[in-house]
């Protein structure tokens, strides 16, 4: 293998916004937050679940009973959390801890300041300081704060309108990926334009993108393999539906592709026809951005498109489905 000594390695950030509706139980919760009221919902069993659940975990019934807790609890357990990534509830060290609020049978995990860990300890009470402007989630409660506060539950009078408009919640994930010295190879030859495999020494299979050993045998893949841009459609389907990010407008191709020669493959975007007339066997070939648009990315193939040549015969591609 010609794979240089260093791999590489690069920062990843996955992410999407999660949207859903908030629902008339979990709308009533969020508008209470919104009123700096904390609400549980009451299950079959008569537990009450904080923060509120649409459907009992015991028997699944769907629930509609909403009862005030108080905004003061005791902390169940924690963890003491010294470095605050991006997007936490506080920029200075604080604690994670489930939290049991005054009337909740369950814990809740929330973020609780306390000027060090020293000053943490399971059993202690806590009480929530809200946020200055609340908008009908969690995070308006900014976070826990040791010691008693007011028990502000008395009778529930009628709760607000229940918050109806759409919840967005950000995933992100933020990570250091080091590649492989096969993936290393891999990432550099694309940067040069040419896709290379690696090829199992025992049962000959030509993996790419390459692994680090073979999944049939366990044995080290060592052996570069040049592959061309040509290519076999194995299975694929039709995306219809959008969504934010979506760099083409549906309807267009996910699929498949086997290059010649390798014994994987691997999921690309289909191009050049119409959606309609994709199928399994169909002939493609890579087409690749312009050279200077080049990194050591798979994205460097811009998409496939149909080369012309008849479609390989079933047998040719079954064993990869």
């Amino acid at each position: 293998m010609t794979a240089q000594a260093t791999v590489l390695s690069a920062p990843l950030e996955p992410g999407f916004d999660y949207t859903r509706s908030y629902g008339p139980l979990l709308g009533r919760f969020a508008a209470g937050l919104r009123a700096c009221r904390i609400l549980g919902a009451r299950g079959a069993d008569g537990k009450v679940h904080v923060p509120a659940v649409e459907y009992d975990p015991e028997t699944a019934a769907a629930l509609s009973e909403l009862v005030p807790v108080s905004p003061t609890g005791t902390v169940r357990t924690w963890s003491w959390q010294s470095a605050p990534l991006s997007g936490q509830p506080l920029e200075q060290p604080f604690a994670w801890a489930l939290i049991q609020l005054d009337g909740a049978d369950t814990a809740m995990l929330h973020a609780v300041e306390a000027p060090g860990p020293e000053a943490m300890r399971t059993g202690m009470r806590v009480h929530a300081r809200w946020a200055a402007e609340r908008r009908g989630a969690i995070t308006d409660i900014a976070c826990f704060v040791p010691g008693e506060g007011p028990d502000e539950r008395g009778e529930l009078p009628e709760v607000p309108d229940a918050v109806e408009e759409m919840l967005t919640s950000p995933i992100h994930l933020s990570y250091m990926h080091s590649a492989s010295p096969q993936e290393s190879t891999y990432l550099r030859e694309l940067a040069e334009g040419r896709v290379v495999g690696m090829r199992c020494p025992v049962c000959r299979k030509v993996y790419v993108p390459p692994r680090g050993a073979c999944p049939v045998d366990g044995v080290p893949t060592e052996e570069e393999v040049e592959l061309g841009d040509n290519a076999t459609i194995t299975t694929f389907c039709v995306v219809n539906v959008p969504f934010p990010g979506q760099r083409i407008k549906p309807p267009y191709v996910c699929a498949y592709i086997l290059l010649d020669g390798a014994d994987i493959p691997f999921l690309h975007i289909v191009l050049g026809c119409a959606a309609s007339e994709v199928r399994m066997g169909m002939r493609v070939r890579a087409a690749w951005k312009p050279r200077e648009e080049w990194t050591t990315n798979l994205a460097n193939i811009d998409h496939f498109t149909p080369n012309g040549e008849p479609d390989a015969p079933f047998e040719s591609y079954a064993h990869h489905l």
